[in-house]
């Protein structure tokens, strides 16, 4: 398992931008799965909506990007940095609320050279509440 100090060695993010708390299962250039446990106090939830806070669906993929950036990290990319490139296929199927845990699985499609190619899954409990593919640049330099 890979706690949360781990994955801020990976990852640029912080708070409030870290959506992810640990990884719990790594694969080496295969796949990944993590979990973020959500509260009321992440910040999205107050604009998003008052009254009816709900994780905004951009904010899953992040999730499942930013373990995908993990996977990356794993798989031999330490020390390089990774940008989203493209979203394909997103698709958001039930609201994501607080109390929720979500466990996000990611799985590379295709990792040549910088370019990475992957397809990820967000659960809550047993219900897929969203899915995308989405393509990541790994590289030695900052844009």
């Amino acid at each position: 398992m890979i706690d949360v100090k781990e994955v801020m060695k990976a990852l640029p993010h912080r708070y409030p931008f870290l959506m992810l708390d640990r990884v719990t299962e790594v694969e080496e250039g295969k796949r990944a799965v993590g979990i973020k446990n959500l509260t009321m106090n992440e910040s999205f939830f107050q604009g998003h909506f008052p009254g009816n806070p709900i994780m905004p669906g951009v904010l899953i993929v992040e999730a499942l990007a930013q373990l995908s950036g993990v996977l990356a990290y794993k798989s031999g990319a330490a020390g390089k940095v990774t940008y989203f490139l493209s979203i394909e296929k997103a698709k958001f199927r039930k609201p994501v609320v607080p109390g929720d845990q979500l466990r996000l699985e990611v799985n590379v499609l295709r990792g040549r050279g910088t370019i990475w190619r992957f397809s990820g899954t967000a659960h809550v409990g047993d219900k897929l509440v969203a899915e995308a593919e989405f393509t990541a640049m790994v590289t030695d330099r900052e844009l």
